[in-house]
């Protein structure tokens, strides 16, 4: 599908963008988890949730849906049933890491696998401390990419300190770790994003946290409940930079996911100068939530992006990188190489199709160097068949000098189905 985008004055309204994806998942599978039923309200209705979804039903477990609101029949930690299909995670690397922390647990084989981009993704940083946890696991390249079979079993607790800044893994891994007798712990050094201990938490599970130690006491028992889901501060990032962007914009979002592992974007955009206001916070369901007001007109300028902040941002360095196209000034990005292992080439995607609108951006291994100030131009360029980009060429297009042609828009189904739509209804 194609889209074409045309140069804007300005952003404006008041919006709510789509549930939080990471928190989606969560809710799903550890209210499946659950031995009473969950409701989820605010959950993210996207490519990528069905995923989740379709798989834990194949797993047996019930789900209705009333009044914008998803029933979740858990099934206690030992009631899921043998699948007769392969569970297929789609595009979702969520999916297909948390559901083999899951499988890791159960008495039985099942086969996991996904799209062509999911099976070229890395498993091995997952199947790894599972094997060491003992299930058995096997696939393809040593098991080091989907499709895998999944043998689970009798798990054991072990220490483990992540090797790279993965939330996936760490989730995996404490999912496992609720079908252990004794003490499992997972070492982040890199504070990378805690839904999954904020949502255990939530559901009662005996879980603590010593510095970057998180401790999980098994076999849990987790309790039914409620889950609302805020808003995705991932989708809202690129509306949050249009309205900075534009001389007059003023943009509301209203009930925004502000966990501070997520909330990177927000404290660099501070940095080069944007005006962004946190107003109303509260907690609900034990993540972080406030309203957010853009205003823009401000000059931004460029900065260097590296170091800890990059797992409190890794998902928004897309729409990061738009904004450094309008900064004065040079913008640096470095310790971001896993970009280059989401749905495509982050890094590569970026520097070539921003180029084609006449950015002067540059690839790094593990970043990018871009240099502000440049005039855009329209220009026909590719989403590579990942949502974050195509929402970030659409978002750079709306401040070229002509109109701009997105193929393979159809990629933002994955997180974010309306988004087009959304951006039409505050764009003048």
């Amino acid at each position: 599908m194609e889209i074409t985008v045309e140069p804007v004055e300005t952003i404006r309204g008041q919006i709510r963008v789509p549930g939080d994806k990471s928190i989606s998942h969560r809710a799903l599978l550890l209210s499946s988890l659950a031995e009473e039923p969950v409701e989820i309200e605010g959950l993210l209705k996207a490519a990528d949730i069905s995923s989740t979804q379709k798989c834990l039903q194949d797993l047996g477990t019930g789900f209705v849906e009333e009044k914008g609101r998803l029933k979740v029949s858990g099934q206690g930690l030992r009631g899921f049933k043998e699948p007769q299909v392969y569970l297929d995670a789609g595009n979702s690397g969520t999916t297909a890491r948390l559901l083999a922390g899951l499988l890791a647990g159960q008495p039985f084989i099942s086969t996991l696998t996904g799209d062509e981009s999911l099976r070229r993704r890395p498993m091995k940083r997952v199947t790894e401390p599972l094997r060491q946890m003992g299930a058995s696991i096997s696939g393809r390249e040593d098991s080091a990419s989907l499709p895998l079979t999944i043998r689970g079993g009798s798990l054991v607790p072990i220490s483990y300190s992540l090797p790279v800044a993965s939330a996936q893994v760490k989730s995996a891994l404490l999912i496992a770790a609720l079908y252990c007798r004794g003490i499992t712990s997972v070492i982040d050094p890199f504070n990378t994003r805690d839904h999954t201990e904020r949502a255990l938490r939530h559901l009662g599970a005996d879980i603590k946290t010593a510095g970057r130690r998180i401790m999980v006491q098994g076999p849990a028992r987790l309790a039914g409940g409620r889950f609302s889901v805020p808003g995705d501060i991932s989708a809202a990032a690129f509306f949050i930079v249009a309205a900075a962007l534009t001389p007059r914009g003023e943009l509301y979002i209203e009930n925004l996911g502000v966990n501070p592992t997520r909330s990177g974007l927000l404290d660099l955009l501070k940095q080069m100068g944007a005006d962004l206001r946190l107003l109303n916070e509260r907690e609900r369901c034990g993540e972080p939530v406030a309203d957010l007001l853009v205003k823009g007109g401000r000059n931004l300028r460029g900065i260097k992006c590296g170091g800890e902040i990059i797992p409190r941002l890794i998902d928004e360095i897309p729409a990061l990188a738009v904004a450094a196209l309008f900064a004065g000034g040079e913008t640096t990005i470095r310790g971001a190489s896993e970009l280059r292992v989401k749905e495509t080439d982050r890094i590569r995607a970026l520097a070539v199709e921003l180029q084609k609108m006449g950015a002067r951006i540059k690839e790094r291994p593990d970043g990018l160097v871009i240099e502000g100030g440049a005039k855009l131009n329209g220009a026909r360029c590719h989403s590579h068949g990942d949502h974050r980009m195509a929402m970030a060429l659409a978002t750079a297009a709306l401040f070229a000098e002509s109109e701009s042609i997105i193929e393979g828009a159809e990629a933002v189904k994955v997180s974010f189905p309306n988004f087009f739509n959304l951006l039409k209804k505050v764009a003048s």
